[in-house]
């Protein structure tokens, strides 16, 4: 029996890690933990696809169609209201007269009438001056923009306008014309050119306030210059809907 001198220590013969073999471990380590933590994330799609992501475009075109169901569920129901109402009133018949005024005043009745349509068009895209000594386009100058909407609707409305309609929006006094690029957002529905805007009223007035508008003037200047797109239609009858969206006035209110 040897003394505890002789005997060697147990820890002692156990081989020592040498670095490489610690940094090897260590490199494993860290490329099993980045895979996990890749596979975490992923939750099974490929990261590297553009496809697992939805464009711009494609979340504004999916909202749009979100938009447009809301909006005829809330026509939907809004006409059974005004049927409920109509039907549940207790109100005289000059109540009923001064509720229609105001209703029509609101632009959410239905306008029928003599009237015109303006129609707005880029020009296309390789378009070249067509007059000499024009400098040559800049792509801003081929396309609508939101002034130029914008002019055609202040002027039929200086032209004694009773109903305007933008594509299929009736507008009313809280509505905004406004263009984010080549598109139209209006009323939280999305709108490509051709721009048509539609009014009832007197069409010799109407036709009047289109030639008086200073800005619709230079817009003309580009039709003649690179090619967009102008046209005015006349209409014996036509007939705006009423709006059908909310009413509501809706304000930002700090933060507490």
């Amino acid at each position: 029996m040897s003394n505890s001198a002789d005997s060697p220590d147990p820890a002692a013969r156990r081989p020592r890690l040498r670095p490489m073999r610690l940094l090897t471990l260590a490199v494993f380590g860290l490329a099993g933990l980045i895979f996990w933590l890749s596979f975490n994330t992923a939750k099974g799609t490929d990261l590297r696809s553009d496809e697992s992501m939805l464009r711009l475009s494609d979340l504004i075109q999916e909202r749009n169609h979100k938009n447009t169901r809301l909006d005829e569920s809330t026509s939907r129901l809004r006409s059974q209201v005004d049927r409920l109402a109509d039907r549940d009133s207790g109100g005289s018949k000059a109540d009923r007269a001064r509720l229609a005024d105001l209703e029509r005043a609101a632009g959410t009745a239905p306008v029928r009438g003599p009237g015109i349509t303006v129609t707005l068009t880029d020009a296309p895209p390789d378009a070249t001056a067509l007059i000499p000594g024009v400098p040559d386009p800049q792509p801003n100058d081929l396309v609508i923009h939101q002034q130029d909407l914008q002019a055609v609707v202040n002027a039929l409305w200086r032209g004694g306008a009773r109903g305007i309609r933008v594509m299929d929006q009736r507008l009313i006094s809280t509505s905004a014309v406004r263009c984010v690029g080549n598109t139209l957002i209006l009323q939280g529905q999305l709108y490509s050119p051709p721009y048509k805007v539609t009014a009832v009223g007197d069409v010799k007035r109407l036709r009047w306030a289109l030639d008086q508008s200073p800005a619709i003037s230079n817009y003309k200047g580009y039709v003649e210059a690179y090619g967009l797109g102008w046209k005015v239609e006349e209409h014996d009858a036509v007939t705006l809907p009423g709006y059908s969206g909310t009413v509501d006035l809706r304000q930002a209110r700090p933060a507490r």
